[in-house]
């Protein structure tokens, strides 16, 4: 096969794959993606929830009362401003120039609140657990 027909080939792949990124609406994946997302916020906050009044109902006798209570709480509030962000990501066009710039800062923001939570519910899940062992 001669190097002009392999070239061609890859030319018309290279044109095949800029038409799909054309054809691909960024603004509907970043709506899809932050409505996924709120998705599993919205399970881990009623999980969070019931955390809350399983602990509650044990009382201040509970060994860790105060620092789930804490954990809890924080986790709430955290996933809270997630999901703020998520509906300001999801409202706003990201096709638009301006936009972008600031819809890259809070995606970056919100990663970091959906690791913070990550880590807060493993040591809520910790604690739970070395109470019910001990």
């Amino acid at each position: 096969m001669s190097t002009s027909t392999t070239g061609s080939r890859e030319h018309a792949g290279e044109n095949i794959a800029t038409r799909q990124m054309i054809s691909l609406d960024f603004n509907r994946y970043a709506t899809i993606k932050s409505v996924a997302e709120g998705m599993l916020d919205v399970a881990l906050l009623m999980s969070n929830a019931t955390q809350m009044v399983g602990v509650i109902d044990q009382g201040p006798q509970f060994k860790y009362y105060v620092p789930l209570i804490v954990l809890i709480s924080l986790s709430l509030i955290l996933q809270a401003v997630i999901f703020a962000l998520l509906i300001f990501a999801a409202k706003t066009n990201v096709n638009e120039v301006d936009n972008q710039k600031r819809l890259n800062h809070c995606n970056k923001i919100t990663t970091l609140l959906v690791g913070t939570v990550l880590l807060i519910n493993v040591f809520i899940t910790s604690l739970e657990t070395q109470e019910k062992n001990s």
